[in-house]
């Protein structure tokens, strides 16, 4: 199923988060906790607006859209400061999923079909400031962008083309010139974030989204505002149980199990119990609402400490008896304070890890230990005194061995070519500061 987006929007000056909120501006929280709020909470995507009014608060949006990207799991929609080519890559290698150029600047035109054929063209949409832009839609689709994002949907005195001068104003007016569009796929901003004045829009079919600040009266949480559409009959992504809760095994208090796992690490944080109201509480709200055996209540984890579990994905076991459950966990899992309630050895023999992230990381901490604390005849500190120019000499070389042993018929040499070429690309990044987390999240957007 195909489901409608709904997109908090926000701009970006001085390395803050700024709400548009009609014709006003007023600043918010930090960019990155206003994103990952958003992310945790119900968003499809986020639309981030470069307001910069100079190059040096340019660069310092990129590097807040930058490290935004890396805190959520939902695609970035960017633009606002586009002039070159250049500007397009920066956001793209920033992490956004895709940049927005103003439709009304004619010097954009031929940047459209540049950007989509170097890029994409998901990549690229086209930004349009007024709804009588909307009959360049079809050409923007034909320079190559994917979709369109409108902004202001009231027109203001020239009036839709084709209906006088009377301007279009209404929601229903709007509406109906929207749905004889079929150029382009369209976000729409919706000016009113109610739920009757989402579905008008949501209901058409060439539009993909609306784009909105999330109102107050759903504390900016789009999975609510997600519940009056849905109840209004439009398709939107929620929490949905594929196995009824009369397939589930419970214990004889009518409760069922539940193992919850870190989703990026799979590490066990807790065990806890759900009932029947729990399990539904969960999949509303998407955060993970348990059953207290002591209290005989339910709980919604992190009420009280703000240590909250946001869902990632929650499974059954084969016997229908146990669920596990992957989330965001904020803080501590433990009541104690550690992330993990598990830390309590009670027994333990060496083995040796498999597991790719374990040993990559494992490796990676000791190069780290040696570059903070050297060990005199260590290799890794030999390079890390010869520098750069030795560590990228080294790391040239082994990539080479790399491509002489993939012609060698034996399968023995190429592997330990390329766990030398690792070992050399890692001193590299303990050289460079850069963690294997950020090259997981680099990947994760390709």
């Amino acid at each position: 199923m195909e489901y409608k987006k709904l997109i908090p929007s926000f701009g970006c000056r001085d390395g803050q988060a700024v709400i548009l909120d009609e014709g006003r501006e007023y600043f918010s929280d930090d960019v990155v906790t206003l994103s990952r709020y958003y992310s945790d909470n119900g968003a499809d995507a986020l639309l981030i607006r470069d307001l910069s009014d100079s190059d040096e608060d340019h660069e310092r949006t990129i590097l807040m859209i930058k490290e935004a990207a890396r805190a959520v799991d939902i695609p970035i929609l960017a633009g606002g400061r586009i002039r070159r080519l250049e500007d397009i890559k920066k956001y793209l290698y920033a992490g956004a999923g895709a940049v927005f150029l103003d439709g009304s600047n004619e010097d954009n035109v031929d940047l459209i079909k540049e950007g989509a054929s170097r890029f994409g063209s998901e990549k690229i949409y086209v930004w349009l400031p007024e709804i009588r832009y909307l009959e360049r839609a079809e050409e923007f689709g034909q320079l190559g962008a994917s979709g369109a994002i409108l902004y202001d949907c009231c027109e203001g005195e020239k009036g839709w083309p084709g209906q006088g001068e009377d301007p279009v104003t209404s929601r229903d007016g709007i509406c109906m010139v929207l749905s004889g569009h079929r150029h382009i796929p369209l976000l729409v901003y919706c000016d009113q974030d109610t739920p009757e004045a989402a579905a008008s829009f949501l209901r058409i079919p060439t539009v993909q989204g609306v784009v909105l600040t999330v109102p107050e009266e759903y504390e900016g949480n789009c999975m609510n505002l997600k519940q009056e559409l849905k109840m209004r009959g439009i398709a939107v992504d929620t929490f949905e149980s594929e196995i009824g809760w009369e397939e589930f095994k419970l214990n004889p208090q009518g409760l069922i199990p539940v193992v919850v796992q870190d989703y990026k690490t799979s590490e066990v944080l807790m065990v806890a119990y759900m009932n029947q109201e729990a399990f539904d509480e969960t999949l509303k709200t998407g955060k993970m609402t348990y059953y207290s055996r002591s209290r005989q209540s339910l709980w919604l984890k992190g009420e009280t400490s703000g240590h909250f579990q946001y869902v990632k994905s929650l499974r059954l076991d084969c016997d229908n008896d146990t669920i596990l459950a992957k989330v965001r966990q904020v803080g501590a899992a433990c009541h104690t304070g550690a992330r993990s309630c598990f830390f309590k050895t009670v027994t333990e023999r060496e083995y040796k890890k498999t597991n790719p992230l374990d040993v990559f990381e494992e490796v990676f901490d000791v190069i780290k230990d040696r570059k903070e604390h050297p060990k005199e005849g260590s290799y890794t500190n030999y390079l890390f005194d010869k520098g750069l120019d030795k560590i990228l000499k080294k790391l040239g070389e082994e990539a080479t061995e790399i491509v002489i042993a993939a012609k060698n018929p034996n399968p023995e040499e190429i592997k330990y070519e390329i766990a030398d070429f690792l070992y050399h690309m890692m001193v590299l990044m303990a050289d460079r500061g850069i963690s294997w987390e950020e090259i997981m999240e680099e990947l994760a957007n390709r």
